[in-house]
């Protein structure tokens, strides 16, 4: 009777959540919960992992990663380079998209051109990019402007759409997130992937069935996977527990050990390449959330440096994220190539009256305020970690009104129009960042710390405006770079240059923890994927 009851307790938080879970669903239906809902069904809409990674069981890249994050053949079957500035990828043949169109490189040109276009938001990817043809039915040539030896590396994320299907549904160009646009692509999908879309409600479910005319072997045995958004952590590990779904994406630290206690549920968990960061605005000449006027406090490296050494990574891995978090100082995690291990050491906290002495040097006795945007459903325990940054500040007098909101508002209101330039509406902010398309530390420079300039597709996610002359040389040359030596020392001297000029405040290496039934089996990149393709139900 207690099981029956705890139950239906159970059962009825979640609907309460307004959740739907399929009833009778047979054993190879996998249900599945996040945080957060995916934003959108375009695989062009947003440069993040959680998109990338939903919309990638539909829409395939031409070269995609294997279970050790590898390249192999995608939709491309060979690719290479004819000189240093240009590129082939020769096409699989006999693909089909799942509504039946015949795949060919005039669906390869236009979706490049597409992901480069307005309303694109992983137009940074092809910064080098001169241009894009088509050299016969299977095979694209790709010039560069420059020699780019990562170019492939930086394709692997982009899913390719079906020409005649986008042109059929007025879906031509990507409805552009930041101005809350929306087109066809926004809400259905069809592409050449494992997976194919039944059903989207936005903030209740996406269900997604397999694609019977997929060109690759299946190593799953889904006939149907139910995706849930349940914002509510305690839903979320009641449902798991109760059976109601078979797997959450990102538990909360302070649920791990009650799940691992559980004989019905497995924990999986290991360092993910993500780094959760803080970043100031110091683009504008005075801050848009701050009572100083007339000037920006940020653009004193001083008081950068206060922000960063009032901070205690140590306590918020303790306190906030129940050990489950790698404290770093820099933008790129161990792993990624181009980590430069002896500069990973983070300057000593300071104590409050030493803080408020170096703010009052730099002209404010009395400290100041200001505005702090985080998300609250995107990162693991981000609002908690934002709560903890906000009493730390304090202790130095800086007043900081934190706006938590879910991730839509939130990168809605901070991130930069990648095709205008123009800067979001932040001065103090959250982020987190993996190079997970080439898994090496130029992503990060060329995306978060170059001088952002749309016209160049560069530092198109470095929200706050970082600018320093020599680290954008530095970035370029490493881009081209192919001897070793000279690459890392440059790699070094730009890593040395941000780390001393207190750029951005880099946190931790959140734990990559996610929680299944017993009987799912399925695969974790260290790059926070979800490959749908590699799950089995027993």
């Amino acid at each position: 009777m207690k099981s029956s009851l705890r139950r239906s307790v159970v059962l009825a938080a979640v609907a309460c959540a307004g959740l739907a879970w399929a009833a009778g669903a047979d054993a190879k239906t996998f249900k599945w919960a996040n945080s957060g809902d995916v934003s959108s069904m375009d695989p062009y809409a947003r440069q993040e992992t959680f998109l990338l990674t939903f919309t990638s069981n539909i829409y395939e890249p031409l070269v995609r990663r294997d279970k050790q994050l590898k390249l192999e053949p995608a939709l491309a079957v060979k690719w290479g380079q004819t000189d240093k500035n240009t590129w082939f990828f020769d096409l699989r043949p006999d693909v089909k998209f799942s509504d039946g169109t015949l795949f060919t490189a005039d669906d390869v040109v236009f979706s490049v051109k597409r992901a480069v276009g307005p309303g694109s938001n992983v137009n940074g990817n092809f910064a080098s990019m001169k241009e894009i043809k088509a050299v016969g039915p299977l095979r694209v040539e790709v010039t560069t402007l420059y020699p780019d030896p990562l170019l492939a590396d930086k394709w692997a994320s982009i899913g390719i759409m079906s020409k005649a299907w986008a042109e059929k549904n007025n879906a031509t160009q990507a409805a552009d997130m930041l101005k809350n646009e929306e087109n066809f692509a926004t809400r259905n999908a069809m592409g050449t992937g494992p997976f194919v879309l039944k059903e989207r409600r936005a903030g209740e479910k996406t269900i997604l069935v397999p694609n019977p005319t997929w060109w690759d072997k299946p190593e799953h045995n889904l006939t149907e996977v139910i995706f849930t958004p349940v914002p509510n952590a305690a839903t979320r590990v009641a449902a798991l527990k109760a059976g109601d779904i078979d797997m959450m994406y990102e538990v909360p630290p302070a649920d791990t050990d009650s799940l691992k206690k559980d004989a019905d549920i497995k924990v999986l968990e290991d360092p993910e390449t993500r780094v959760v960061y803080l970043g100031f605005d110091l683009e504008r000449d005075e801050l848009v959330e701050s009572n100083v006027k007339g000037k920006n406090p940020f653009k004193d490296r001083k008081v950068r440096e206060v922000f960063h050494r009032m901070i205690d990574v140590d306590a918020i891995k303790r306190t906030v994220m129940r050990g489950q978090s790698f404290p770093t100082d820099l933008m790129v995690a161990p792993g990624i190539n181009g980590y430069v291990k002896e500069l990973d050491k983070r300057a000593p906290l300071l104590k409050p009256d030493e803080a408020k002495k170096m703010l009052a040097d730099a002209g404010y006795p009395n400290g100041f305020e200001v505005g702090m945007d985080c998300p609250n459903d995107r990162y693991v325990n981000d609002e908690k970690i934002c709560q903890a940054v906000v009493s730390m500040l304090a202790k130095a007098g800086i007043k900081v009104n934190l706006r938590a909101q879910t991730r839509n508002l939130f990168f809605a209101k901070i991130l930069r129009n990648t095709s205008t330039g123009q800067p979001g509406q932040t001065s103090f902010f959250m982020l987190g960042w993996s190079p997970a398309t080439t898994y090496d530390v130029h992503n990060v420079f060329e995306s978060l710390l170059q001088t952002p300039n749309a016209a160049r597709k560069k530092g198109l996610f470095n929200v706050g405006g970082y600018s320093n002359k020599r680290l954008d040389e530095l970035t370029d040359a490493m881009e081209q770079e192919t001897d070793k030596a000279k690459r890392d020392a440059m790699i070094r001297e730009a890593t040395k240059i941000y780390v001393d000029d207190f750029a951005y405040i880099p946190l931790h290496q959140q734990a990559l923890v996610w929680a299944t039934r017993k009987n799912i089996d399925l695969v974790q990149p260290a790059d926070n994927s979800f490959p749908l393709r590699w799950v089995n139900v027993k």
